[in-house]
């Protein structure tokens, strides 16, 4: 039931809105003044407010101002016997939502009130949705532990800004996931999301793909190409495994980072870049400075903030949520039905050794749902699950 608050001086007016309204149905809080109408506003939730004009001690314009400054999405609609076009005017600029001149027409302010209130409902479906998106984009990120419980709190603080952040961890904790969910919860969130995979490019081409190349710069560059620092413009870039990047290519990087410059293979010109960097290795980078593979220089640049992804096996007490969680996904993506894992078999997956990750557990629980029982035990998980 929505609630409506009428602000007015004039008790009768009150009376009669209180009436109309209560007969269609909504609950109605009323006030004699700006004041008393402002304190009711911060103690209660209103969805829609009715607003006189002239009022001693604060009129209605005062009154509309302070709502916009505190709630700017509450809907208020302007009522008066003293007004004219300019006052109207000046009340639908400052975020009226509407402005009715007494004597109230019955059927115009209710089809203002359901409209008004139509905008309510709308603006808080959409702050509900904003919040599930947010929470949805961080809630990818499956688990209660408290390892993985830093790193949630890492990115919350993170992702607003600008700084370069290295993310470390095992092969298949979920690195790729740690750096979107840096990108979709920071002010670069409408630009490009552009991951590169270091280890998977020979190094001949890593510039080339980095950073682009010119028109016959080689033998094989039949036409000018845009590198990924100018593809990811705006936004961000993931340089995944940076740990396997070649010399020269660490040495661009580097420049790119220093001076927000890069330049194609085989061209001259330098192209301003601005892109944030994110970047994630398997590797002890600080052991590869030592052996000559890394740049110091390069890891002090890209290491601003660390955050470590804890392994499948440091955060075990997940492994139900996780379940859980995948079980939903490749139900719906397979078409397979869902299947239930009792308590016996969870803590037989938790009594695991996962060398693989999140990556392997996926894949035992998609293994499990096409030849498990209809509920999974514990012999299924020894079965199909565990070595010999």
């Amino acid at each position: 039931m929505a609630h409506i608050l009428i602000i007015d001086d004039e008790r009768p007016i009150r009376s009669t809105l209180r009436e109309i309204l209560e007969y269609e149905k909504y609950k109605v809080s009323d006030a004699e003044n700006g004041e008393e109408g402002l304190k009711l506003i911060e103690k209660e939730k209103f969805d829609l407010v009715l607003c006189d004009i002239k009022m001693p001690k604060m009129d209605g314009i005062e009154v509309l101002e302070k709502v916009m400054e505190k709630q700017s999405d509450l809907p208020v609609v302007m009522i008066s016997g003293h007004g004219n076009i300019e006052t109207a005017v000046e009340a639908i600029k400052m975020g009226a939502f509407d402005f009715i001149a007494k004597p109230l027409d019955l059927n115009r302010l209710l089809v203002t009130v359901r409209n008004a209130l139509d905008k309510s409902d709308l603006v808080e479906e959409t702050k509900q949705l904003r919040k599930k998106v947010h929470q949805s984009k961080l809630n990818d990120i499956i688990g209660e532990s408290a390892a993985i419980l830093e790193v949630k709190k890492m990115i919350e603080k993170v992702a607003p800004t600008d700084a370069r952040v290295l993310i470390t961890g095992s092969n298949g904790t979920g690195k790729e996931l740690v750096a979107r969910n840096l990108h979709q919860n920071s002010e670069r969130k409408k630009g490009p999301f552009i991951e590169v995979n270091c280890a998977a490019i020979p190094s001949e081409l890593i510039e080339s793909e980095l950073f682009g190349h010119e028109k016959g710069a080689f033998t094989s560059a039949v036409k000018q190409k845009k590198g990924k620092f100018e593809q990811a413009q705006g936004g961000t870039i993931f340089l995944d495994e940076i740990g396997d990047m070649s010399a020269s290519a660490q040495a661009k990087v580097l420049r790119a980072l220093q001076e927000n410059k890069i330049s194609r293979v085989g061209g001259e010109k330098d192209i301003k870049v601005d892109v944030r960097v994110l970047a994630a290795t398997n590797k002890d980078l600080k052991a590869e400075i030592e052996k000559g593979n890394f740049r110091e220089d390069l890891y002090h640049r890209l290491s601003v903030i660390l955050i470590h992804v804890p392994s499948l096996n440091e955060r075990k007490e997940d492994i139900p949520l996780l379940t859980e969680y995948f079980v939903d996904k490749i139900s719906q993506e397979q078409g397979l039905a869902k299947k239930k894992f009792n308590e016996a078999a969870l803590k037989s997956m938790q009594n695991n050794n996962w060398s693989g990750n999140i990556r392997e557990l996926r894949n035992v629980i998609e293994r499990l749902l096409i030849l498990g029982s209809e509920e999974i035990s514990k012999e299924d998980v020894e079965r199909f699950v565990l070595p010999k």
